[in-house]
């Protein structure tokens, strides 16, 4: 049975990853910084990627890494966990001979003029040099991350939709598949990347969510300034790739309350 070591396991895509690979039966072990009760089929294992503690005993004996941990927007500590953290983690499966890790970041991370993009690359780049055969998997926004987005403007009391920047939000079930999927094929040693099942137009985004979640409130049809605007409306965040996700933004608002 292929054993599995998912890093950034508690958060919302590892979640979804861990039932998948549960239901598709493999061996599931799944790293946290404190310390969880057992029981269930998952096995979860103390690692603090940043301080290197419990990290060579957490990949140890484990045929694929699926390294999910990260802290956006955090300033230096999101540099520790992308950085010091991936290159801990590649040291101790190097040690372990894993035969795969799998690491994911996010479409348009080589376009967008962002710090934290920025920062996914440079972690890209240690998994590329890392010794270990490797897959980076780059999504699209997911659902979660959209809606946090447009909470935080609503709590402002307007929206700002620019018209011409296009969205393609994924669901974390349907990354988890996918990632699923990539594990059973093997490391491709490629950049690839899986979007969501449809491009949408700011305003398709933000006026359903107002719907679905009862809200009113002002939405600007403005132009997002700068050079950040820019790469938005280039579509970096957006791709054409294949196989792509099945659930809709639409069916995200209908099933998450």
């Amino acid at each position: 049975m292929t054993s599995v070591l998912v890093t950034g396991a508690s958060g919302r895509l590892g979640h979804a990853l861990l039932e998948r690979l549960v239901e598709t039966g493999f061996e599931v072990r799944a790293a946290s910084r404190a310390a969880r009760a057992q029981g269930g089929p998952v096995r979860w294992v103390v690692a603090d990627l940043v301080a290197g503690r419990g990290v060579a005993d957490a990949v140890a004996g484990v045929d694929v890494v699926v390294h999910l941990a990260s802290a956006p927007y955090k300033g230096r500590y999101t540099r520790r966990v992308e950085l010091d953290g991936t290159s801990a983690l590649l040291a101790a499966a190097r040690q372990a001979a894993v035969g795969h890790l799998l690491y994911v970041s996010i479409v348009g991370a080589d376009q967008v003029p962002w710090g934290y993009f920025r920062t996914k690359v440079r972690a890209e780049r240690l998994v590329q040099d890392g010794g270990v055969p490797w897959t980076i998997l780059r999504a699209t926004q997911f659902h979660e991350f959209v809606e946090q987005a447009l909470r935080g403007m609503a709590r402002l009391g307007v929206l700002v939709a620019d018209p011409g920047i296009p969205a393609q939000p994924v669901d974390v079930r349907d990354v988890a598949r996918h990632l699923v999927s990539l594990i059973e094929r093997g490391p491709s040693e490629q950049i690839e990347e899986y979007g969501g099942p449809e491009v949408l137009t700011m305003a398709e985004v933000v006026e359903p969510w107002l719907r679905a979640r009862g809200l009113r409130r002002k939405v600007l049809r403005v132009r997002f300034p700068g050079t950040l605007g820019r790469a938005f409306r280039a579509g970096h965040l957006t791709t054409k790739a294949q196989p792509a996700g099945e659930i809709t933004w639409d069916d995200y608002l209908r099933n998450r309350r």
